[in-house]
């Protein structure tokens, strides 16, 4: 287990990235409510509801409010109040436990076939921006937050889903022929059918995964497996099965620590998407051009494994990632700490251990 960002570098990527951002403005309002009885018109929190509620129903997105008070003027919020309110936030001491609220908060959050939300859009704006910095220099001082820039940790490898220890697995050379197959048969059908105004109302399949493969993540430090806690579009499962993972030392497995990493990836061994993914990640970037993706099945040539650490998430995911001159690419639907199986040699073995969420608590726990 390695890593390679020291925290220096950690602090100046997490607001330099979409996730990374959200993550850091989520934190601050845990930070605020630590420090009120509840929420006034005056406090951090309520400033970010306000303005991100300003926000989306200039974009017609915002819901309907109701209760005491609802049927009275908002108060008017500006990024710059939110901004001036956020440096004065005291900042608590750092525990496990919120991290992993504001991280789980930061992936559950992300939405690739959409405009960014209110909240994405406020930590984005120039005056909040460099206000992010601060809780970032808090989080990255942490040894708490070390383990986000380390590499895979190979014998501690869960995934889940798993209902009996027999299933029947695919193979992945086969999973990945499949895949590219339904890629690029994809790809000539939308060139044909479909629009190439970004703007226009399509959507399809906007992730950029290798759909078909086994994934896992590390155990946390109570034992719990990553995966059961960072979910992008969560579906709200409270039950679920989880087994260990046998990573040989003989895999070679592609760390993914950053953009750079990603584009690497790319340049390396392009796949070009551009007429798919065109106007679902225009909506999440705002970036009109040419497209690619990782070739999973020529990457699985090179790479037993891909993994993406969680600094690399909230660094890249759901941003455009510049490729070369007029092609860029991006992450989506894959979960810090994940790692994408390109080899049958990574399997799963022994017993099945099963996890239940508490709908009250929103935590995990062994049934």
């Amino acid at each position: 287990m390695t890593a390679r960002d020291t925290p220096a570098n950690l602090t100046e990527t997490l607001p330099a990235g979409p996730r990374g951002r959200r993550l850091l403005l989520e934190y601050a309002q845990i930070a605020d409510d630590r420090t009120r009885d509840g929420h006034t018109q005056d406090s951090f929190s309520s400033g970010v509801f306000y303005a991100t509620y300003r926000i989306d129903m200039a974009r017609g997105t915002a819901g309907v409010l109701y209760g005491p008070g609802a049927d009275r003027p908002l108060p008017n919020i500006s990024p710059g109040d939110v901004a001036r309110r956020l440096a004065n936030v005291p900042l608590p001491d750092v525990t496990e436990k919120d991290l992993r609220t504001v991280l789980a908060a930061t992936t559950d959050s992300a939405r690739y076939w959409q405009e960014p939300d209110g909240d994405d859009i406020l930590a984005a704006t120039e005056p909040v921006r460099p206000q992010l910095r601060r809780i970032a220099e808090h989080l990255t001082a942490s040894e708490r937050t070390r383990w986000w820039t380390t590499g895979i940790v190979r014998d501690e490898q869960w995934s889940l889903g798993w209902v009996e220890p027999h299933a029947n697995v695919p193979r992945v050379g086969h999973a990945l022929a499949t895949w590219r197959e339904k890629v690029v048969t994809e790809e000539k059908r939308a060139a044909r059918e479909r629009p190439t105004n970004p703007t226009a109302n399509w959507s399809g399949v906007w992730w950029s995964t290798p759909l078909g493969v086994p994934c896992s993540t590390r155990a946390l430090d109570d034992g719990s497996p990553a995966c059961l806690w960072f979910v992008e579009d969560s579906g709200g499962e409270n039950h679920t099965g989880a087994r260990r993972h046998i990573v040989p030392d003989t895999v070679d497995v592609f760390e993914i620590y950053g953009l750079d990493d990603w584009a690497q990836l790319c340049r390396r061994f392009p796949l070009e998407v551009t007429a798919q993914k065109r106007h679902d990640w225009y909506r999440t970037t705002g970036r009109d051009g040419k497209w690619v993706l990782p070739d999973w099945r020529a990457v699985a040539e090179v790479y037993g494994g891909v993994h993406l650490t969680v600094a690399g998430y909230l660094a890249a995911a759901g941003a455009a990632i510049d490729v070369d001159g007029d092609t860029a690419s991006v992450i989506a639907g894959w979960a810090p700490d994940e790692t994408f199986w390109l080899t049958d040699d990574v399997h799963a073995d022994g017993d099945i251990v099963d996890w239940v969420r508490d709908t009250h608590t929103e935590t995990w726990s062994e049934a």
